[in-house]
């Protein structure tokens, strides 16, 4: 039998997409009050790796990710998607078709291994938490950089993305070390 141990605190990173970019400063103040500090911003980025989101958001959406300075449980991953998926409600536009997000939020984290983010959405590759939240590992750490899993979104895949990610973790690993 092995010995249970407890896992280190993991960081927690959310992507952003929008076409609203005015809004991110009070995304960001709803987000923090839950989830502390944000101690990471990307630049803005365009966003255009699939035009899934053109007809609920709009053209020209961008990305920007965001990390939090103060670590998590990793267990509470599917409590954090349900909290950033309120906040995309109280943001969107509501319309007798449907409501339109104007904010969209990745919720997920990054430890030294792997990049986890959060879904509603089953599929093969990813595991059932709680209350219709799911998990998949999008991204792994392998000899010294992030690296794409064949099911990860074309986005994440990117560059940009990768040296993104491998910049977070190591004020992560920093955060470790102290």
């Amino acid at each position: 039998m092995g010995t249970i141990m407890m896992p280190q605190p993991v960081k927690a990173v959310i992507g952003v997409l929008t076409v609203e970019p005015s809004l991110l400063p009070t995304v960001y103040a709803e987000l923090t009050q839950r989830l502390g500090p944000i101690d990471f911003t990307s630049e803005l980025l365009h966003f255009t790796s699939t035009n899934y989101y053109e007809a609920e958001m709009g053209p020209n959406i961008q990305r920007q990710f965001i990390s939090f300075e103060r670590l998590i449980d990793a267990g509470t991953l599917a409590e954090m998607k349900l909290f950033t998926n309120a906040v995309e409600q109280s943001f969107a536009v509501k319309n007798p078709d449907g409501d339109m997000r104007r904010v969209n939020l990745d919720a997920g984290y990054l430890c030294l291994a792997k990049l986890v983010l959060a879904s509603t959405k089953d599929h093969a590759h990813r595991i059932y938490l709680r209350d219709g939240i799911y998990s998949e590992i999008t991204l792994r750490f392998y000899r010294k950089t992030f690296r794409p899993w064949e099911w990860s979104y074309p986005d994440y895949r990117l560059p940009t993305y990768i040296t993104i990610f491998n910049h977070i973790r190591e004020i992560y690993r920093g955060q470790l070390e102290k």
